[in-house]
């Protein structure tokens, strides 16, 4: 079967700040190749952890188990969650800097007889439509933590020629604090991003061009000090 044209994502490419990153990725291509072949998806949504933020994995500071967080943007943090599913977290500032981005949601593009293997069935529609699903239909587990997804030749970021995709941005979900923030991005109209409709709806006008102006100052600062 003929591969899709994937291009491989530099680091260069990826924004230097976390909002701005989780808002890049969305139409941005997730690739696993394994021996028996490869799998691949559109990137559809993402959420975002920036420095500071209470419910983010790095908010209490280095420790050996978050330590992929704080190397240079793009390296994966794969995180264990309630005991029953891995996510998929990306490094999301300078090395040193401790923030992340989580991939929420795929829409499924190559490879999607063997993710439906792993998902013991599912729809295509539902293979990987939420970070848990996600992780198990493409095999990523700790055995992927730390990879480097702008180097690595088993996990890393891509991009496809094609129009840009409208992104979207509402409130976090699953969340018991912090929910306000619209930090949660979206590929608009996209049947692949995960939980229920009613969540998609924009947040207050104010509060999402406080976090744009926020990101840019945020931006500005890490360009200088890069």
């Amino acid at each position: 079967m003929t591969r899709l044209p994937i291009k491989r994502l530099a680091r260069r490419s990826l924004p230097v700040d976390t909002i701005a990153l989780a808002r890049y990725l969305i139409g941005k291509i997730l690739v696993r190749d394994e021996r028996n072949g490869r799998m691949s998806g559109r990137i559809v949504e993402t959420e975002a952890y920036p420095v500071g933020d209470s419910t983010g994995y790095a908010f209490a500071g280095l420790t050996a188990k978050n330590a992929p967080l704080f190397r240079e943007r793009g390296c994966a943090y794969v995180r264990l969650v309630y005991g029953a599913a891995y996510t998929l977290n990306l490094a999301a500032e300078v090395s040193g800097v401790g923030a992340a981005v989580l991939i929420r949601a795929i829409e499924p593009l190559e490879g999607i007889e063997q993710m439906q293997r792993r998902r013991h069935g599912a729809s295509p529609l539902d293979i990987a439509r939420g970070p848990g699903r996600l992780c198990e239909a493409l095999a990523i587990g700790p055995q992927l933590d730390g990879t480097d997804l702008c180097s690595s030749k088993t996990l890393w970021l891509g991009t496809l020629p094609g129009k840009a995709r409208r992104v979207g941005v509402t409130t976090r979900i699953g969340l018991s604090r912090e929910q306000h923030h619209p930090r949660r991005f979206f590929e608009v109209g996209s049947r692949f991003v995960s939980g229920p409709r009613s969540a998609l709806t924009p947040p207050a006008r104010d509060d999402a061009g406080r976090e744009r102006r926020a990101g840019r100052a945020r931006g500005l600062y890490n360009r200088r000090h890069e």
